[in-house]
């Protein structure tokens, strides 16, 4: 009896022991952890402010060279060199008409001034002023396309010597070693990249703000968005800061900018130019790729633009670029198009206009000449939350989590992130929980747990090549040339993205199907809009639509766009079109 009480008594302290030393190891584990968090942020914060330093830093660098430019270039009218078009101003430049420096100075000294209006600019490229010099040296016959152009560029582009930060404090203090390829492509054309532009945190967002350089601000509205991930770039261009620039786009990031600012834009298909040099948040994702491309102020700036990357030296900077120069015969052919036409995607209701804009551009193309067959996309619910959402967040989320670690969260992001963070169980109930109430959001959260496994992955990939094949049957089965869709717009509220992307479907279909897609301005909001809005109530009549009604209510005269939308590969026709809309809204306007 002593000798078994004596064993259950030492069982029982083992136990105690065994519990106290388990709970102790889960402090210290708990502990650590914290102290790690806490490691982190205070080292992310402080890069932060050494950033936001820099940047002030680089801006007074601006105002200094903008002065010292004053004093030695020939004396221009401001107003007069910021009207002229890219190609106007291109040709006055190699015809010596007007100095490198003086077109410099203007634009230097516009961009700031914009900048200090709708916090446009993350960096001015002060050795801009190294290679005008350089260029200045060169003989006439020399003279690039592009000879003394000023270009802007988004914040991941590579430039040799500063940090492509994606908004992120782990991309802070790893400054490039190098140009991007397009970057050197355009250098090698005489132009000169002088400032770069600000983006949303991750780059995955529609807004455009994060913690290291705030929130830009729509150069019509300052209680807008201009749009995301390349707003900055967009309310530079729209504000007469910059006469051409580059973004990226991964779901819209070129052309929901464009649209809201009223610029023009194209997304590329994949690597039709290189993306060597290009930062991302999220890096080897295959299934949802983004891409580079080129905005501007009319389509002969893109098309001047693309002319001149789709080049010789290009395919040697990148090998995997395929050799394919740009294609005139396509591009400058009059023949008659064959337009698909659609109104709606059956995913997400249009705003009033939206839904005007598309309506009187197929008037206007048909009554030009151009033949205008209605057309539907199939399944694009599945496609964004099976193919889309699934594609971009296929770990679940991880490595974009893991770049994020102890960095401030951006308002813009703070949702995503939120449920990213959640263990996979939690969302699958929240997603089961959700579906009778919210389907879209439920589909959604259910997509955000990833693929899971490489056999998944691949299946995912299969049924992205499989929707690619079904969307081009039906193309080719109505023997269309390109397709008329939808442009998300106006222009959102600050902080309203994220409560409402729903409607990003009538942009990410085309990153998923990997068409190029071109945005065109085409007008206004009108009070008309805005009075219909009130009865707006969406497919779903879910958050998501209440929050988009909510997100573009306030518009009027904020402009609004179509886009213009090829098979892969097929650039030069996209432009062509684009180059058709835009003729045909000139001469409406024109005539009213």
């Amino acid at each position: 009896m002593f000798c078994q009480e004596g064993v259950s008594e030492a069982l029982q302290k083992l136990s105690w022991l065994l519990l106290s030393f388990f709970l102790t190891l889960l402090v210290l584990v708990i502990g650590v952890r914290l102290i790690r968090k806490w490691e982190a942020e205070a080292q992310a914060r402080a890069k932060i402010r050494e950033a936001q330093k820099r940047r002030e830093e680089s801006l007074k660098k601006m105002e200094k060279a903008i002065e010292r430019l004053k004093r030695q270039a020939p004396k221009v009218d401001s107003d007069s060199v910021l009207s002229l078009s890219l190609k106007e101003l291109a040709h006055h430049l190699r015809q010596g008409s007007l100095s490198p420096e003086s077109v410099l100075c203007v634009y230097m000294e516009k961009a700031l001034a914009v900048h200090y209006e709708l916090n446009c600019l993350t960096d001015y490229l002060e050795d801009c002023e190294a290679q005008l010099e350089e260029l200045k040296k060169q003989p006439k016959d020399k003279w690039g396309a592009l000879y003394g152009v000023p270009v802007s560029i988004k914040d991941p582009y590579d430039y040799k010597g500063h940090d492509s930060t994606c908004g992120m404090a782990y991309y802070l203090e790893k400054p490039a070693e190098e140009d991007a390829a397009i970057v050197k492509v355009l250098k090698s054309h005489g132009a000169i990249p002088f400032v770069k532009t600000n983006i949303s945190q991750t780059m995955l967002s529609f807004d455009c703000s994060n913690p290291i350089f705030g929130q830009t601000l729509h150069p019509q509205n300052r209680k807008k968005t201009p749009g995301g991930s390349s707003g900055g770039e967009g309310a530079l261009l729209a504000s007469g800061g910059s006469i051409i620039g580059f973004g990226t786009d991964t779901g819209g990031s070129i052309r929901i900018p464009s649209a809201f600012c009223g610029v023009y834009g194209i997304k590329l298909t994949s690597f039709r130019v290189s993306y060597n040099g290009v930062n991302s948040s999220i890096k080897g994702k295959k299934s949802v790729v983004t891409m580079a491309g080129p905005m501007g102020r009319d389509v002969d700036s893109l098309v001047l633009l693309l002319r001149l990357l789709l080049s010789e030296h290009m395919f040697q900077l990148d090998p995997t670029v395929p050799p394919m120069p740009f294609k005139e015969e396509v591009y400058s052919s009059t023949q008659p198009l064959r337009i698909g036409y659609v109104e709606t995607d059956g995913y997400s209701q249009p705003s009033p206009s939206m839904l005007r804009a598309i309506q009187e551009v197929s008037k206007k193309l048909q009554a030009a000449g151009h033949q205008i067959i209605p057309f539907s996309i199939p399944r694009v619910d599945y496609m964004m939350s099976k193919l889309l959402v699934s594609g971009i967040f296929a770990d679940g989320g991880e490595t974009l989590l893991e770049k994020l670690y102890g960095d401030i969260i951006d308002p813009s992001m703070s949702s995503i992130v939120s449920l990213l963070r959640l263990p996979d169980f939690v969302k699958c109930f929240l997603s089961k929980t959700l579906r009778p109430m919210d389907p879209r959001a439920a589909e959604n959260l259910n997509a955000l747990q990833g693929v899971k496994t490489p056999k998944n992955l691949w299946k995912q990939h299969v049924n992205v090549e499989d929707y690619q094949k079904e969307v081009m049957a039906n193309w080719r089965a109505h023997n269309l040339d390109v397709l008329l869709y939808p442009a998300l717009c106006p222009a959102f509220d600050i902080g309203s993205p994220s409560k409402a992307g729903g409607p990003t479907s009538y942009t990410s279909l085309f990153n998923v199907l990997n068409f190029p897609v071109g945005v065109v301005p085409v007008g206004k909001v009108t009070q008309e809009d805005e009075e219909e809005l009130a009865s707006y109530r969406g497919y779903y009549g879910d958050t998501i639509d209440k929050n988009f009604k909510k997100a573009i209510k306030g518009s009027v005269s904020l402009p609004i766009a179509v886009q213009c939308v090829a098979l892969p590969w097929r650039e030069e026709i996209c432009l062509r079109f684009m180059k058709e809309v835009e003729t045909v809204v000139d001469e409406k306007e024109k005539s009213e």
